[in-house]
């Protein structure tokens, strides 16, 4: 089964059973809609532990997170540093022209001419648009903006993405 990181719990807030969440999901809404199931992965623990979202509000910087059946610190303080995750078939349809990072990572990119440029290893996600890290056969790396201008078409059924490489960027 592929599971997919949506947070980390970091601390314990409070003394209601509410934990801090640094969230990784782009869609907090929906993974932590009270009702949502998610997965915690234990450090230690081989099985994850089901959990239902009873409750989730925003705080600075943090998701706050409660859980059914987990409603005092002591419920809650062994789930620190554990990580929330969601399975395949939880993932949320994106509109046209919308990829998750899986779908991405391990793609072979092309020129429009035909030419291999090599494999995304890695997506960074610096500011306005992301950056695809693209690793040839022999080693070298490439940043390959995902901007309309450069990114000509994406089929991540062939795991194959065609590029038009703007002066300066195989260089």
């Amino acid at each position: 089964m592929n599971w997919f990181n949506v947070g980390k719990v970091v601390n314990t807030h409070g003394i209601k059973g509410e934990v801090r969440v640094i969230s990784k999901t782009d869609f907090p809404e929906e993974r932590y809609f009270p009702g949502s199931l998610l997965y915690l992965f234990l450090p230690k623990k081989k099985e994850p532990i089901e959990l239902i979202v009873k409750t989730h509000r925003k705080h600075k910087n943090f998701d706050l997170l409660s859980f059914e059946n987990y409603s005092n610190i002591n419920d809650v303080e062994q789930m620190k540093e554990g990580i929330l995750k969601v399975t395949e078939e939880q993932l949320i349809e994106l509109s046209e022209g919308e990829f998750y990072f899986y779908e991405i990572i391990d793609c072979t990119v092309v020129t429009e001419d035909g030419e291999e440029i090599g494999t995304v290893k890695e997506i960074l996600t610096p500011g306005a648009n992301d950056v695809w890290v693209v690793k040839s056969k022999d080693g070298k790396e490439y940043l390959i903006p995902y901007i309309k201008d450069v990114v000509i078409d994406i089929s991540v059924e062939n795991k194959k993405i065609i590029i038009n490489p703007i002066e300066g960027l195989l260089e």
